[in-house]
């Protein structure tokens, strides 16, 4: 009976330090969450403010009582916003679609084809990753401009369509099918594209789909590249409108605006992540196991 009620205790102050810890950690994660949001509350309520009552808050607001969207009006008429939408839209399909192929094709190469010397070149390949982004963008500014490709579509998808990074990732998942398959495809005399199309890509899918999704997120908060290699309006994304908008637009004082224009490049980044998060996640976890 004794040992009873010293287990009933024990038990009784383990759940109670379970529920402490707990409520610290929720608590914890709440505060977190309300530091990572609160930027982007700002600038949805920013951006629904009229410009004579942003410029009147002495102090800062957490609210409006009358909030307006012709702020979002201004930024598709103040500059050819819809224009930066569709050149963003295509140079993001585009170079997705392109790095997709070059990505498939290379990991699959280093993971199942046998040819002299693929250990080293893998070797030289991952060291492209400790390259500076720096020189990167100089070497590929300089050949870009010496093709006299400069405020092109081309010259700005081209130096995009590589990335070290997604073809490891994904050599590193296709590492993880069995080699069984493989043989037994080969043994009934199925080439290796048809295997890659058929076996590999479909199993592997979740490490696609989250390739794909980062690499158009990145496509579309691509701004330094742009930036050095467009000079010309009809070939500026989202992320140089923003600049134009406030070089050109509205002015650097209507910040009302230049926040309605920046929701609005914002909310399809938001709304894919929204609907693709349990695949990204799923996509990197699976790459990094192995076994």
């Amino acid at each position: 009976m004794e040992h009873k009620i010293e287990y009933e205790k024990i038990e009784k102050r383990d759940r109670a330090r379970r529920a402490f810890t707990g409520a610290v950690t929720y608590v914890l994660l709440a505060f977190w969450a309300l530091v990572v949001l609160f930027p982007f509350y700002w600038m949805v309520l920013t951006s629904v403010k009229s410009y004579s009552a942003y410029n009147s808050e002495y102090i800062p607001q957490l609210f409006t009582l009358s909030p307006t969207l012709q702020n979002y009006v201004d930024a598709f008429t103040a500059v050819s916003l819809g224009r930066y939408f569709a050149n963003t839209i295509l140079f993001t399909a585009a170079t997705t679609l392109l790095m997709l192929g070059v990505t498939v094709l290379a990991a699959y190469a280093f993971a199942r084809l046998n040819f002299r010397g693929k250990n080293l070149v893998f070797t030289l390949f991952l060291s492209l990753m400790m390259i500076p982004n720096e020189l990167v963008v100089i070497t590929n500014f300089v050949t870009i401009t010496n093709m006299d490709m400069r405020n092109t579509f081309l010259g700005l998808i081209l130096p995009s369509v590589t990335s070290v990074f997604y073809i490891y990732l994904l050599k590193e998942n296709f590492e993880q099918v069995p080699d069984q398959l493989y043989y037994a495809a080969k043994v009934d005399g199925t080439s290796d594209l048809k295997y890659l199309w058929k076996v590999m890509m479909p199993i592997c899918k979740p490490t696609i789909v989250t390739i794909t999704i980062l690499k158009a997120i990145e496509c579309w908060n691509s701004y330094v590249w742009p930036r050095l290699i467009t000079d010309d309006e009809r070939y500026f994304l989202v992320s140089n409108g923003i600049q134009e908008i406030r070089e050109n637009g509205f002015g650097r004082e209507n910040i009302p605006a230049m926040m309605a224009a920046v929701v609005a490049i914002s909310v399809p980044l938001i709304v894919i992540f929204l609907i693709f998060r349990k695949s990204i996640m799923a996509g990197v976890s699976r790459g990094g196991t192995k076994g």
